[in-house]
């Protein structure tokens, strides 16, 4: 038998396909160096000051924040904790008995605060509880009782939290200030239940 030679135009064929593999490579190689080229420009291309930023000259020019601004967003909600039950204690007797009942929430300073009150949950309950059965009814029968007993929950929350410096000693008999100290971990002691019985 006689072998058979390969027609030309077979051979040719080979060609068109070799040259559409080629232009397939070479495409994706624009379209890849196009893409290094976009992200480059956005890389290097100065960026607009923000915030706490001036303009100067083309340089921008960035303000010192101080340590003490831990607050992102002035408007942003502030974080909450609830305690899981609420306070029920006997006051001190004066001439009947009467009970409290309280559910309490606290507004904190940060949010990272709420895992660190998780911590200390059995102290702080049982310095609240002494602090509430040291109370009469008198005492919680006026909103200036109730506020003052707020405060005193706040104050003590926060030595529990954060120790006061020894060297500092606050003085005996004074009232608890309305307000937290900007930087107190507990900012306010909220009642959403208060019941006297």
């Amino acid at each position: 038998m006689a072998e058979k030679k390969p027609e030309p135009a077979a051979e040719g064929g080979d060609a068109p396909k070799k040259k559409g593999k080629m232009m397939l490579f070479i495409i994706i190689g624009v379209v890849v160096l196009a893409l290094v080229g976009v992200g480059a420009f956005f890389m290097l291309k100065p960026k607009p000051p923000v915030d706490g930023e001036e303009e100067d000259g083309g340089h921008a020019k960035v303000e010192k924040v101080k340590k003490k601004d831990k607050k992102k967003d002035a408007h942003a909600p502030p974080p909450f904790y609830k305690f899981d039950k609420p306070f029920t204690v006997k006051l001190q007797a004066e001439g009947g008995e009467a009970y409290l009942q309280a559910e309490v929430q606290l507004k904190l300073l940060d949010a990272a605060l709420i895992d660190e009150l998780k911590v200390y949950d059995p102290e702080i309950k049982h310095k609240v509880t002494l602090l509430l059965l040291g109370k009469k009814s008198t005492d919680l029968n006026n909103p200036q009782g109730v506020q003052m007993l707020s405060n005193e929950i706040r104050d003590t929350i926060n030595n529990i939290i954060e120790p006061p410096d020894p060297k500092k000693k606050k003085a005996a008999g004074t009232a608890p200030a309305d307000e937290a100290d900007s930087e107190a971990p507990i900012q306010m002691v909220l009642f959403t239940t208060f019941i006297v019985q």
